[in-house]
């Protein structure tokens, strides 16, 4: 039985170990500050972050994060799916899909005007099921950092 939870204060443990997992399976080191501020807008009603986990026989197995942001393409606000991961072990059991139909119902709950998200070229088992679920824009992504 897979149960899919937006986080509470008692998930930061579950949450946060999930979070080093991911940050390691894409070589990534976000600093404990950041990552402190980030759980913390999680809890806050009045940010537009969210985050749910996935619970599979009382363990933690999957997490998600979202943002609403505005649009000038349309009136309402689009969803950002940022995060998206499911532990080593247990993937292609169909919990990353669950994990993104929760933040495409929390979207449509929302009135958002559409869901998106990113994911690396190399990321093929991610890309077959987003293929199947969502349509690839065309897009390619640039970015500076700052």
């Amino acid at each position: 039985m897979l149960e899919i939870c937006s986080v509470t204060t008692a998930d930061h443990a579950a949450w946060h170990q999930l979070w080093q997992r991911y940050q390691r399976f894409y070589a990534a080191a976000i600093a404990e500050e950041t990552s402190d501020v980030t759980w913390q807008r999680f809890l806050d009603p009045a940010e537009p972050m969210h985050a749910a986990l996935a619970w599979h026989e009382g363990r933690a197995v999957g997490l998600v994060h979202w943002i609403f942001h505005r649009s000038c393409w349309t009136r309402a606000d689009y969803c950002y799916l940022q995060d998206l991961y499911v532990a080593e072990g247990i993937r292609g059991k169909g919990i990353g899909r669950a994990l993104i139909e929760q933040v495409y119902a929390q979207a449509a709950a929302a009135g958002a005007a559409r869901v998106h998200w990113l994911t690396q070229e190399t990321n093929y088992p991610g890309r077959m099921l987003y293929d199947r679920i969502a349509e690839r824009s065309g897009f390619i992504q640039y970015r500076k950092l700052l």
